[in-house]
């Protein structure tokens, strides 16, 4: 099955994924074009296997038990990424960085924001990614889909429902092929050097340099999710192998090789943050996967 691609069997989902967890997928595979995957998602149906799409695993908790059925990998297959006049026309697979890169090698401007985003395109819009006051919702000006019956469908911007951190596709299985954004013209240097800059925040703000899913958590109405978890002295707090980091609290980070303890962790923060403050944290990253069967005498997660 899935011969003619490149596919692997039991894929070890901590080697996919920026927080390095999570448990093997029955098949991994990363589709070259949108033909391949048209193809890929009529061998998957063909053989009853249920499929889950991923980027690059940068917003991503892959439980411990792994994933069932195919998991399609958009990142480092579908990357191609070309201007025409003020659009840029990007595969859902092109890094965030790769297409801001594009953008000011072509002198436009209003994707500086996304150049330090470990993500891809395709992720970007569908969870509408941002930073240092930008959104893909600002630039983004159609999006062509595939369905999982392989037909096509394009939405432009006025129907994709964008929100804080949300659009419509993610209440839908449609599966992002292509993104056109609309930019403006600018200095190729000017756009280099504030890209520069925001990159320079990222590094002496957030813990970089360890394993993690980004913002774990989204920013509740009129408050800061790191400030909150800060205030209730959780800097540093620990479960097992995940740790709040100490530079930044708002990003948990991987300190070891367990999800479940990951999981744990998250849902710590939220109790006491909400206990102390009234406030529900709503989490950001993404969650998939099976949970794996706790060994004997292992400690239960916390509901």
């Amino acid at each position: 099955m899935f011969e003619r691609f490149e596919a692997i069997a039991n894929a070890p989902m901590r080697e996919y994924t920026t927080l390095k967890l999570g448990g093997p997928a029955d098949w991994l595979v990363t589709p070259k074009s949108t033909r391949e995957l048209v193809q890929i998602l009529g061998e998957a149906r063909e053989n009853g296997l249920p499929v889950t799409v991923i980027g690059h695993g940068s917003n991503l908790l892959v439980l411990d038990g792994g994933i069932r059925g195919v998991v399609i990998r958009m990142a480092r297959g579908m990357k191609d990424c070309f201007v025409k006049g003020n659009l840029l026309v990007a595969d859902a697979g092109t890094m965030m960085g790769a297409a801001a890169s594009a953008a000011a090698d072509a002198g436009l401007t209003g994707l500086e924001f996304a150049s330090g985003i470990p993500g891809t395109v395709g992720g970007g819009v569908i969870m509408n990614a941002g930073a240092y006051g930008g959104e893909m919702s600002r630039v983004v000006q159609e999006v062509c889909l595939i369905q999982r019956d392989g037909t096509f469908r394009t939405l432009g911007k006025e129907e994709l429902d964008f929100g804080y951190r949300h659009s419509a596709l993610q209440a839908t299985d449609d599966i992002v092929c292509q993104v056109t954004m609309r930019l403006e013209n600018g200095d190729p240097d000017s756009i280099r050097e504030r890209m520069s800059e925001l990159n320079r925040q990222r590094a002496e703000k957030q813990p970089l340099d360890v394993p993690s899913a980004g913002s774990t958590f989204k920013r509740p109405e009129g408050a800061f999710a790191a400030a909150l978890i800060d205030q209730c002295g959780l800097k540093g707090y620990t479960v097992g192998g995940a740790k709040v980091s100490t530079k930044h609290a708002g990003f948990l980070i991987n300190i070891g090789e367990s999800a479940r303890d990951y999981l744990e962790l998250i849902r710590t923060v939220q109790r006491i943050v909400e206990d102390r403050t009234g406030i529900r944290l709503e989490t950001e990253v993404r969650i998939i996967g099976e949970d794996r069967e706790p060994d004997s005498g292992e400690k239960g997660l916390n509901a």
